[in-house]
């Protein structure tokens, strides 16, 4: 009786196993049958949370599911980020992945304790777009030149807001301070909207927050822009000169969006996903949205976006060793205030 028992138990262990092989490469097949995850690493109302919001609509019209959007923000993007790493690699849980966490922090050498070793894989690229330095609307700054000089005269210098330590408005600024010689004090917020909300309530004196963040305000008579940090002028503030046109060289900062998948996505889903991406940013409302904001969308493959990586990779590595770290690979960054 027990060598009978012994045989039934074995005769549906082997079936199990068998319909559990039949069913993994249908659920890729079929994927997706459940509601997408697109994680956000910041809080509401920056740039990577605009972005995903726009294009989540379309994208679940192109996927056949619903797609939500979730904000973990912290670390400077590293908990979100984290969360995605560690996530199953089905194609449910998706980082909307900025410049931030995805470049700088890797250049920083900031960790990830605990998470897998390998990479996140990089999907699709939503969008590019340039920083502006912008100051409340009844600043008495009307250039970079203003600001660097009323540093000079004051003797508390003055400040500027960042969505964080290593965030491309971060960047932009101390770029302006090595620039000009200024004495400019950083005053970081927990994200780009909160550091809007600290320009807004004349916290600090100037921030560079991305152009499709600040659109808005400027649109409102809210804040006043000074100069944007591309190499060309923006067509929807034409009127608003480039920071090499402003006397400020060096300094062509921008900021993207991208979506990533835990590393060990398979490449069916990974390009199922690329498709349904490439056609949300094609849908017309889209494009106009982004458009409005200053974005500039440019639909990659996976393989191209990968590539548009190593070089944002190798191009921040040079600016913030050539810049800030004297000795960056040893953990230091002389002359660089992080904080």
């Amino acid at each position: 009786m027990v060598s009978s028992l012994r045989s039934r138990i074995a005769s549906l262990f082997m079936s199990g196993a068998v319909a559990g092989a039949m069913v993994l490469p249908a659920s890729a097949q079929t994927y997706p049958t459940k509601p997408v995850q697109v994680v956000v690493a910041f809080p509401p109302g920056g740039v990577g949370d605009i972005v995903a919001r726009a294009v989540s609509d379309k994208l679940a019209r192109a996927l056949g599911q619903p797609v939500t959007v979730e904000n973990r923000p912290g670390s400077a993007g590293l908990i979100g980020t984290q969360s995605v790493m560690r996530a199953a690699p089905d194609g449910y849980t998706l980082l909307a992945g900025q410049t931030t966490e995805i470049v700088v922090n890797k250049v920083l050498g900031a960790e990830l304790p605990g998470a897998p070793e390998k990479p996140l894989k990089p999907i699709a690229l939503f969008a590019v777009m340039p920083l502006v330095l912008a100051v409340p609307a009844g600043s008495p700054y009307s250039s970079p030149d203003d600001l660097a000089k009323a540093a000079g005269e004051s003797r508390r210098g003055l400040s500027f807001a960042s969505g964080g330590p290593g965030t491309p408005g971060h960047l932009a600024a101390e770029l302006l301070r090595a620039r000009t010689k200024a004495r400019f004090t950083h005053v970081p917020f927990d994200g780009g909207g909160p550091a809007l909300e600290g320009l807004l309530q004349q916290r600090v004196d100037f921030y560079f927050p991305v152009l499709a963040t600040a659109m808005p305000q400027i649109k409102s008579g809210q804040i006043k822009p000074l100069a944007i940090t591309s190499a060309k002028r923006s067509p929807v503030l034409p009127d608003v000169p480039t920071l090499a046109e402003a006397g400020v060289r060096d300094v062509e900062v921008t900021h993207w969006v991208g979506l990533f998948a835990p590393g060990d996505t398979p490449s069916d889903i990974a390009g199922k996903l690329n498709q349904a991406a490439d056609q949300a940013l094609s849908d017309p409302e889209v494009k106009q949205r982004l458009a409005d904001s200053g974005a500039e969308m440019t639909p990659m493959s996976a393989d191209q976006f990968a590539r548009f990586l190593e070089t944002e990779t190798d191009k921040y590595t040079n600016l913030i060793r050539a810049e800030f770290c004297s000795n960056l690979w040893y953990g230091g960054c002389g002359g660089f205030d992080w904080r």
